[in-house]
């Protein structure tokens, strides 16, 4: 099962993605989940991706290869490879992308071990309700 799709490929299934997850995506309003108990590792989900899959999920690691795009009714999309020392996730999201390559960020959403896009298979994603860089601190939150 690879963890990374090529880079030719990678922008148009991440596309796909995108635009057949604006109908699901799109109509979720669950409050955000930011306790600390609840932050998984990377590696926990790459080891166990059944026991996730379709379940809430909050990870943290870095940003890299941001995609933006846009879905068939004009809203803003964005995609991004999460990584930490474990793995890579993928993470797709609605609106515009408030990250940027290096960010260090916590994602909240639904994780999808599997999914099939066309002809492509789209392993270990998460659907982001909410990505949350840390290296942009809210100093009310700074004690």
């Amino acid at each position: 099962m690879p963890t990374q799709p090529a880079r030719g490929l990678s922008f148009f299934v991440l596309l796909a993605v995108l635009l057949s997850a604006t109908l699901t995506v799109g109509t979720i309003s669950a409050p955000p989940v930011t306790s600390a108990a609840s932050l998984l590792e990377i590696a926990e989900l790459l080891a166990h991706p059944e026991q996730y899959d379709h379940q809430d999920v909050v990870v943290s690691g870095a940003v890299t290869n941001v995609q933006l795009a846009t879905n068939r009714q004009g809203q803003p999309a964005y995609g991004f490879l999460l990584k930490d020392q474990a793995g890579t996730l993928k993470v797709i999201s609605l609106g515009q992308a408030e990250v940027h390559e290096g960010d260090q960020v916590i994602v909240e959403g639904v994780f999808s071990r599997l999914r099939q896009v066309g002809r492509s298979i789209v392993y270990n994603e998460i659907k982001a309700l909410s990505v949350k860089p840390l290296n942009r601190l809210n100093p009310d939150l700074v004690g």
